[in-house]
């Protein structure tokens, strides 16, 4: 077997076992699945090779290697479908998963699948060499430099974990409509954690980044092993010495970048179709209303190229696409995969994603961001009497029915008469995603997609997720602290 040239690269990527799946076992297969009266089925077939390494106090301390391979089958009737996979590509195998997935239609008569035709796609993610075709002494030199950075940045920087994962994914979907669709999907990922102590006091930072690039990503300004191990120390003894947080109703700024993962969990995943369907999120009926600021307009963007959530297909054959989901203020379209779709009466918007083959699609976030307004983000802290600035976010909490949230912070500071004093900890926003939309009063020009390592999880699965906003000036929101504000 050969492996295939993708022209947008020059490069040639590695034989895998897709490369023995044609047309006609691919027809023959979507005519099992569909034979007791499906309405539509798809074949999900993926070969996934990753490696990873962990770093830690000077130390290689783990080495991984992972190879994925399977097949999962869907077969589709009404809004109800049915699922199975097999990790085995003999044509034995495949048929039963085929014929299991078509149990859930038992009606007979079903139409014979169109002729498959092979579906051009765009390039989000041009690689020019894969990450795993590199020695893994040159990925062990990146930690090496990641924690030397770290160290050197401040004597208290007391301990430095890091880590390296690498991986591409061949995927072929094929689906009873006619497309015939093959993609390779890259990923590198760097991240560091570092502990700084002082007087007793210990705090950690971290830094990372996560791309579908190769490792040319790490030579970029920005992008280094020393930027992130610098950054990760820089974190830790900036906090050393923060204040407790205050509480209670306050102005709140969102930095530009990282903030973006407050409107991915608190208003992105109630904009996913599936939730909207079923009448079950806090977004359902508004279509065409006014449900944020008009300062704000909310996009999904598969199509940045080398950003951690693009797609140039997604899990059910549909392109990767620009879906604008609320502009000015006004929802104008939710994130669609195929069953909400036919449900809404609307096309897919390319957001049927899956963790593997051994789950089915659905709807699911890419790249979500707030776009660009006017305003100077140093306008927007100097309009703050008092307030807090929120940089940098760890763990949250949504209700996914009214939006109700809570996220905590590991990089925050006070804004007093305009300016940015004592770094806080112990800070959590508590408060509604749709009401915090209501209550953006001024957005900045400064976008920032954050070069973070975001995983999206849902109903069990977790896909890779890119987040991004400009500088954002909120009303009110409660801070959670421990003193009075």
């Amino acid at each position: 077997m050969k492996g295939e040239v993708n022209p947008e690269t020059d490069f040639h990527f590695p034989a895998t076992p897709l490369d023995a799946i044609d047309a006609r076992i691919a027809e023959q297969l979507l005519s099992e699945a569909l034979a007791s009266g499906g309405e539509h089925a798809d074949l999900y077939f993926e070969y996934r090779s990753s490696c990873d390494f962990a770093f830690e106090e000077g130390r290689v301390r783990s080495v991984g290697r992972a190879i994925v391979l399977g097949l999962g089958v869907r077969v589709v009737r009404g809004v109800a479908s049915g699922y199975a996979y097999t990790e085995e590509l003999s044509e034995a195998r495949m048929l039963e998963a085929a014929r299991t997935a078509g149990q859930i239609a038992s009606h007979g008569g079903s139409p014979a699948p169109v002729a498959l035709a092979a579906k051009s796609l765009p390039s989000f993610y041009p690689v020019r060499e894969l990450s795993l075709s590199r020695s893994g002494e040159e990925k062990v030199a990146l930690l090496r430099r990641v924690d030397a950075a770290a160290r050197a940045y401040d004597p208290r920087i007391v301990r430095v974990e890091a880590g390296y994962a690498e991986g591409w994914s061949d995927v072929l979907v094929v689906s009873s409509d006619g497309t015939m669709a093959r993609d390779r999907q890259p990923m590198v990922r760097l991240g560091v954690n570092a502990m700084a102590e002082d007087q007793g006091k210990r705090q950690s930072g971290r830094s990372g980044t996560a791309k579908r690039r190769g490792l040319d990503l790490f030579a970029e300004p920005g992008s280094t092993p020393e930027d992130h191990g610098r950054e990760a120390a820089r974190l830790a003894i900036a906090m050393l010495h923060a204040q407790e947080a205050p509480a209670g109703p306050m102005e709140v700024v969102l930095a530009a970048g990282e903030s973006g993962i407050l409107l991915h969990e608190a208003v992105g995943h109630g904009l996913e179709a599936d939730f909207n369907r079923k009448q079950t999120s806090n977004y359902s009926g508004q279509m065409g209303k006014q449900v944020a600021s008009s300062l704000c307009t909310v996009v999904d963007d598969a199509t940045i190229t080398g950003a951690r959530g693009s797609i140039n297909v997604d899990d059910e054959g549909s392109p990767g696409g620009r879906n604008v989901l609320i502009e000015n203020g006004i929802l104008v379209g939710y994130m669609q995969d195929r069953i909400s779709a036919r449900h809404f009466g609307t096309k897919p918007t390319g957001n049927g994603r899956r963790e593997s083959f051994r789950q089915p699609p659905m709807p699911r976030m890419t790249n979500t961001l707030l776009l660009a307004g006017n305003d100077d983000p140093q306008d927007i802290i100097g309009s703050v009497a008092r307030g807090v600035y929120a940089k940098r976010f760890s763990g949250g909490q949504v209700n996914i029915s009214n939006g109700d949230f809570v996220f905590s912070l590991t990089e925050s500071y006070l804004i007093e008469d305009g300016k940015l004093t004592a770094p806080l900890r112990g800070v959590n926003l508590i408060g509604n995603g749709p009401e915090v939309l209501r209550n953006v009063t001024m957005v900045g020009h400064d976008f920032l997609l954050s070069d973070g390592t975001w995983t999206c999880g849902k109903d069990g699965q977790s896909v890779p997720v890119g987040i991004g906003t400009p500088t954002v000036k909120i009303a009110q929101i409660t801070v959670g602290g421990t003193k009075a504000a």
